[in-house]
This record gives C-alpha cells, sequence and structure tokens, in this order.
C-alpha cells in the first residue's frame, strides 16, 4: 500500500485499523550495540499499511494532522497500541524523518496513550536517543510525560548518559535534555555525571560538545566540577580544536579562571612554546592574557613574565597575536620607567 496526497485520506486510516490484527505484544528484550531492527517488521502485511501512513512524505502532514484529531479514542488506542506493539516496527517508524515527525504528535494526547510510547521507548532507549530523528521523540517525550514518566526516562539518561554523549546525534540529543529537565534533582544529578567524566568526554569527538554545553549553562557548582576535574590537563585540551573551546570557557569563568593561568604558568618552555605556536593552542594563551588583563592583574604580569623570554618565537605563526600584547606590555613598562 502506498500513500500520495490523491490517496490519502480518512478512510485510509480507518480501513487500515479495521484490517489489522493486534500483535502479540511489545518486545521487550533489550538488543545489544550494533542492533539493527528485523526488516520484516516493517514488511509484515499487518502492519505495513499503518507504517506506510506514518513515514508519507511532507504532502500528507495536513490531512495526518486532521486525521489524529477525528478519531476516536477507541480507534487512537487501537492506532497507538499498533505502532508500539513491536519495538523493532516502532523504531523503523521514528528513525523515519515523517515517522518521528508524527509521533511526536501523537505524544502527550492523554496518559493512557503515553503509556504506550512510554513503555516502548525504554525498550530501545539508548538506540532511540542515538538516532538522528527517533531521539526528538525521546527528548519530546521528556518534556510532555507526566512525572512518575519522566523520573524514569530520567534514569535512563542518567545510566546511559556516557554512550549518549559520545555519539554525533546522541550528545545533541542529551544537551537538549539537559536544557529542558524540569526537575531540580535530576538537573544536577546530570550535571554533575557530566563534570565527574569531563576529562574523558573532552577528549571525545563528541563527548565534548556535552561539556561545552554545560560550561554555557553557567551553573557556578557545575562549572568548578568541570574544572576540578581537567585540572593538570588544560594544556594538552588547549592543542585540540574543540577541547581548546572547553579551556577557554573556563577563563571566562572568574571561579575557574585560576585552575588554567596557574597550569599555564607552570607549564615547561618547550611546551609553552609550542602552545603559543599552535593553532588552536595560541587562542587560549591570548585568551588567559586578556582575562587576567581585566580581571586578575597579578595572574596577567605573572603572565608576561613567562611569556617574555619566547616572544621572538610567538612573532611568527599563530603566535603574533600573544607577541603583540607582550610587546604593547614591554612599551608600556619602559614608558612608565
Amino acid at each position: 500500500m502506498s500513500i500520495s496526497d490523491n490517496s490519502f485520506s480518512m478512510s485510509t486510516m480507518f480501513d487500515a485499523l479495521q484490517n489489522i490484527r493486534f500483535s502479540k505484544g511489545i518486545s521487550g528484550s533489550i538488543p545489544p550495540p550494533g542492533f539493527t531492527p528485523r526488516a520484516s517488521a516493517v514488511s509484515n502485511t499487518r502492519l505495513s499499511p499503518l507504517f506506510n501512513i506514518m513515514t508519507s512524505g511532507e504532502g500528507v502532514a495536513a490531512q495526518f494532522k486532521e486525521m489524529i484529531s477525528s478519531l476516536d479514542r477507541r480507534h487512537l488506542h487501537m492506532m497507538v497500541s499498533l505502532l508500539t506493539s513491536d519495538a523493532d516496527y516502532f523504531m523503523e517508524i521514528v528513525r523515519n524523518k515523517y515517522g518521528s515527525r508524527r509521533v511526536q504528535k501523537l505524544l502527550g494526547i492523554s496518559d493512557d496513550v503515553d503509556a504506550f510510547f512510554y513503555a516502548v521507548i525504554l525498550r530501545r532507549f539508548l538506540h532511540i536517543m542515538t538516532d538522528k530523528y527517533a531521539s526528538y521523540v525521546a527528548t519530546r517525550a521528556m518534556v510532555v510525560f507526566e512525572r512518575e514518566k519522566k523520573k524514569a526516562m530520567y534514569e535512563h539518561i542518567l545510566h546511559y548518559a556516557l554512550d549518549i554523549a559520545r555519539d554525533k546525534h546522541g550528545c545533541i540529543a542529551l544537551n537538549e535534555v539537559i536544557t529542558d529537565v524540569d526537575d531540580p534533582y535530576y538537573r544536577n544529578q546530570m550535571l554533575d555525571v557530566v563534570a565527574h567524566n569531563a576529562l574523558f568526554l573532552s577528549n571525545d569527538a563528541s563527548g565534548n560538545f556535552v561539556v561545552q554545553h554545560v560550561l554555557k549553562l553557567y551553573d557556578m557548582r557545575c562549572t568548578h566540577n568541570v574544572a576540578v576535574s581537567l585540572r593538570g590537563h588544560c594544556v594538552d585540551l588547549s592543542l585540540k580544536k574543540y577541547g581548546s573551546y572547553i579551556v577557554e570557557k573556563l577563563l571566562e569563568a572568574e571561579e575557574t579562571m585560576d585552575v588554567v593561568v596557574v597550569e599555564l604558568l607552570e607549564c615547561e618552555r618547550d611546551k609553552l612554546r609550542r602552545l603559543g605556536r599552535d593553532e588552536f593552542g595560541s587562542f587560549v594563551v591570548v585568551k588567559a592574557l586578556r582575562v587576567t588583563q581585566k580581571n586578575r592583574i597579578d595572574l596577567f604580569w605573572d603572565l608576561v613574565e613567562k611569556l617574555m623570554p619566547l616572544l621572538d618565537f610567538f612573532r611568527r605563526s599563530h603566535g603574533s597575536s600573544i607577541a603583540n600584547i607582550l610587546e604593547s606590555c614591554s612599551i608600556s613598562t619602559r614608558r612608565f620607567n
């Protein structure tokens, strides 16, 4: 059965619902990493009509919305029960861009309808949270579900946090959850997981975006905990593109600025020279000079004294901005004297 703008109608859904029998319940096991839904879940002749209705193109969005608003309670329950009757089948729907959007429209209609989605989402939680389109279903559910269902999903977030954070789609979904979580206890728990694993995540291609995100929330406690986790590793992180962004964020916060600056002051000459001439590290050194000049003049002059012997090296390549600051300090000092 195929759906097009011309063939999609109210009767299409009702006919499909009348002709499809309920399957034998939701598959309950959590699959191993690398799981791929069974093709038979979609090709099943009892379920394919509904699959086609859910995943048809943008042209039928308005009709779908009208149809959902016209379904009575019995047909709505039947439809949602079928959508969630097999976890593999549900995954194939929400991995589809249009399927994800339409499931989101069904979330929050009523607690009994949400109960179907709640059960199947938890059974495929990690795979849903790390999929480009399916993750929107989970994050939407955590906004509209009632309190107890939200708490259970937050517990799953805490359990899978590091796996989700290290996924290219999961890190985006996790950031959204952390921003929107409306329970102070779980918000702090999520921030703590990120902060206590900040070094591990900062060195990950996707996880670093989560560390950056929590620092942008300007939560003093979390920022402090991130700094504690990264103490002694700021110079190495500064030599990496995204790691340097994290270190710069720590420099922007007055309560953690000194963690980075002290490490720069204790840095060996050769490593400091490498840092100052590095594409990313040079930005960190410049940032450190500028924030200390504004907020901690004592640390600023300590940095100038540490860096001045390397002035000739900084004049070339990416260290030119550092050299300009050092030279202006030298001129100012001579004039003052």
